[in-house]
């Protein structure tokens, strides 16, 4: 064990996340490789699961349980705002559109930071919760969601099923006109995943501006460019 707290049953629990931080282990594994007593690692692996610490794979063996994984997200939340904005700006400056990053929370998706670029293209204040049923970031937060969350999400939103397949296969999601700007111009906008520890997908990245100059393909123009910003500010939660 690399660290140890003192606390016998925090110890205990903590070796057999070590364990299982190395893949899937069944209970008698978990015996032989921590050295514990079989009841002593049934009471505490089971007590972990309940806490959601610890999950079960198809065949029943122990793994590492998605809050370790919502945790993560939530660490690596400030340095993911602390280092958008220089990222977006570069963006915002090489493309001369708007760009943004958005958070999923709950039946919302809120602007964590910003680099306007002013008009033609409609501004999003830092902080505005913003509904999921429409929109390219929407897109994007739930497209690599499981898949009762995915079908959820989907009941009135204006994109479908086949659309969010589209934006697994492409990497990103476009719209066109979904939204006008502050002075009448029509939008496009295209988004891209900030993946997370896990590959999780927890934040995107969007630019948005007017037609006039994103195209009316903006995905293919310029996704690359998005996805360069986002795979930058991924990178920085994962170290």
């Amino acid at each position: 064990m690399d660290a140890v707290s003192g606390v016998g049953v925090l110890d205990k629990a903590s070796l057999l996340l070590e364990v299982m931080e190395l893949g899937p282990a069944s209970l008698a594994e978990l015996v032989e490789r921590t050295g514990l007593k079989r009841p002593t690692v049934h009471r505490l692996a089971t007590a972990l699961e309940r806490l959601r610490l610890v999950a079960r794979d198809r065949r029943g063996r122990f793994v590492l349980g998605p809050r370790l994984g919502d945790m993560a997200v939530e660490a690596g939340r400030d340095r993911l705002v602390a280092a958008a904005g220089p990222v977006l700006d570069g963006l915002r400056d090489r493309l001369g559109v708007s760009a943004r990053l958005y958070r999923r929370h709950g039946d919302l998706r809120v602007c964590l930071a910003a680099a306007e670029c002013g008009a033609p293209s409609p501004l999003v204040p830092v902080g505005a919760a913003l509904p999921m049923h429409a929109g390219a970031a929407a897109q994007v937060l739930v497209a690599w969601e499981a898949p009762e969350l995915l079908f959820q999400s989907l009941r009135g939103a204006r994109f479908t099923a086949a659309t969010l397949t589209c934006v697994r296969q492409q990497g990103w999601a476009q719209t066109v006109g979904e939204d006008a700007g502050d002075a009448g111009h029509e939008t496009a906008a295209v988004a891209v995943p900030v993946r997370g520890p896990g590959n999780r997908v927890v934040a995107a990245v969007c630019v948005a501006g007017p037609v006039s100059r994103l195209g009316h393909r903006p995905g293919r123009r310029h996704g690359a460019a998005a996805i360069d910003a986002a795979v930058q500010l991924g990178a920085g939660l994962t170290v």
